[in-house]
């Protein structure tokens, strides 16, 4: 059977979350997986645009669908993801950064396209992950899913400053 895109059950304003429970399209669970799905589009991007990286990017796609299914089903203490997969994230940053002049000061988010599509999808990142946190109090969510997100978003600052210095574009640095 081939699944359609259109389902109609939406059209009140409403979305399914796994499990059959139905909640307001402006629900806060629906901001955190939407703006999850959002920075999996952005990654999508950069991955056109700086193939180097298309390996990681692509699992860091498929950790996002996780995480994202993890905020669609509600009661779930725990998700798919793994340690392992945050700690790829460290061990790529600091591959990165040990290539990267020292940073001293802050610098401008710009430079070549696809470090500025980095640069997006690390402050997309950054809203993902305060949506998450704020779902906290009164959601079952993963702590792991947290310091995926955190360490995505310095991964992606990194990556940022990496595609930068590999064709020698200036960082411009916040005085």
């Amino acid at each position: 059977m081939v699944m359609k895109i259109y389902t109609r059950t939406g059209d009140k304003g409403t979305s399914g979350l796994f499990g059959g429970q139905r909640v307001p399209k402006t629900h806060p669970r629906l901001e955190a997986y939407g703006t999850v799905d959002e920075l999996n589009s952005l990654i999508g991007t950069i991955a056109n645009q700086w193939p180097d990286v298309a390996d990681e990017l692509m699992d860091i796609q498929r950790a996002l669908f996780t995480i994202g299914s993890h905020l669609a089903t509600p009661n779930q203490p725990n998700s798919t993801l793994a340690v392992s997969e945050v700690l790829e994230l460290e061990q790529s940053i600091d591959v990165m950064t040990a290539e990267l002049p020292e940073l001293r000061k802050f610098i401008l988010p710009g430079g070549q396209a696809a470090a500025c599509t980095a640069h997006f999808a690390r402050t997309v990142c950054r809203r993902a992950e305060r949506l998450i946190i704020a779902l906290m109090p009164d959601e079952t969510i993963d702590p792991l899913v947290v310091q995926y997100m955190n360490r995505l978003s310095d991964w992606l600052f990194t990556l940022a400053r990496s595609i930068n210095h590999k064709t020698n574009t200036t960082e411009v640095t916040w005085n």
